[in-house]
């Protein structure tokens, strides 16, 4: 199973561009870039927190367990 960032479609969703999420969440393009990319090894749960505030959203609505290979590391 893999983990899926589902970021772009709720900005797109939203009508809100990545710019004006990090500036209403307070966090950093970059970190929201590596986010929407699928890049991040994790997410911490105030990041999490902000993201579903700002986007008026749920935890699931961001981030999907689908079926497919397992990443790296894994057993």
């Amino acid at each position: 199973m893999t983990i899926q960032i589902h970021l772009d479609r709720v900005l797109l969703e939203r009508r809100m561009s990545l710019t004006e999420l990090a500036d209403r969440a307070g966090i950093t393009i970059a970190n929201l870039s590596v986010l929407k990319t699928g890049k991040a090894r994790a997410i911490r749960f105030t990041t999490l927190d902000a993201l579903c505030r700002e986007l008026d959203c749920q935890p699931a609505d961001l981030i999907a367990r689908v079926p497919g290979p397992q990443g790296e590391g894994a057993d």
